[in-house]
């Protein structure tokens, strides 16, 4: 991986480069450079990843400690406004959900697998009691809770490498990572379970990764729509529609998951206690070229039955 050159090159200009920023993880850099060679096998135009460091890579806190949304988005951001790169790849999940009006979300590339997995020697159910399960996601651990309480849980930091190797040093009995990052890495072998949506709802847009560019760059927004995929906008439109109503934030203990069924679109959210002890999950299902309004409508279905109450009490 090199530095772009300074200076943003015209889609036109089918010799160039287009300058991608990635943060530097090996997970980051492994799924910005599928995308890369995707929009290069479409397009035929070559693409160079530029590293960059953002403040949720370098800090030693809590993800809820540093509040969560856009830790690992806002330094890509600056970036792209600045022309130091044409465009970006995030995890979907990392995005905040108000809108940035200087940047557009061109593509949303078909989504991986978005459930959970645990990475460890046995299932969450074949583990003994008081078993140490670590997890930085308050959404995980509220989920985990009403599995297996008597576990510990514990929150950790770190990338994916860093978080197994507590459970290949005994430190932790298993770990619980996204399963897309997983096999985007080839480590699928050391999942011990898959935790079905039924089980454990993903964080909304789990799975799913957005290209992003400046919004006043409407050639480049077009070049790059052919990596999108419109059956994953709309399922993760609807999801991330539920978090911004609910006004929580990534770190917050929601869930949600939309996946067509027929020309529906069925959406599940819940807002957990991170206890356990309470939650609230609901169901919804209606067109997909109305997903904002579906997210909208089942989080103030939720908000009704004290959803709101939920992520409050969390957030204290």
């Amino acid at each position: 991986m090199r530095r772009g050159r300074e200076g943003g090159g015209q889609v036109s200009d089918v010799s160039s480069p287009l300058r991608m920023g990635t943060r530097r993880s090996l997970m980051a850099t492994t799924q910005s450079g599928l995308v890369a060679d995707r929009l290069t096998a479409l397009t035929g135009r070559p693409v160079e990843l530029v590293g960059v460091t953002t403040f949720g890579d370098v800090s030693k806190a809590n993800l809820t400690q540093l509040g969560g949304t856009g830790v690992f988005v806002s330094a890509l951001r600056d970036k792209l406004i600045e022309g130091e790169i044409d465009f970006a790849v995030h995890s979907l999940k990392d995005l905040p959900t108000t809108q940035d009006p200087r940047v557009t979300i061109a593509a949303i590339p078909p989504r991986d697998d978005p459930r959970d997995a645990l990475v460890g020697t046995a299932k969450l159910a074949d583990l003994p009691p008081g078993a140490r399960i670590g997890t930085g996601s308050p959404r995980r651990i509220a989920q985990l809770r009403l599995l297996r309480p008597d576990l510990e849980y514990v929150p950790i930091r770190g990338n994916a490498e860093t978080r197994i190797g507590k459970v290949t040093s005994g430190e932790l009995h298993g770990v619980v990572l996204a399963a897309a990052g997983l096999g985007r890495l080839g480590r699928e072998s050391e999942i011990s379970q898959i935790f079905e949506v039924e089980e454990m709802l993903p964080a909304p847009g789990q799975g799913a990764l957005a290209v992003e560019c400046r919004s006043d760059r409407a050639d480049l927004i077009e070049f790059l729509g052919v990596l999108d995929d419109a059956a994953t906008r709309a399922a993760v439109t609807a999801e991330r529609a539920v978090l911004a109503a609910l006004e929580a934030g990534c770190a917050a203990p929601v869930g949600a998951y939309s996946a067509h069924q027929g020309e529906q679109l069925i959406l599940t959210a819940a807002v957990v206690a991170v206890d356990g002890s309470r939650a609230v999950r609901k169901s919804t299902a209606g067109d997909p070229s109305a997903s904002a309004n579906l997210g909208r409508d089942l989080a103030s279905e939720m908000i009704a039955e004290g959803a709101g109450t939920l992520i409050g009490e969390q957030a204290h």
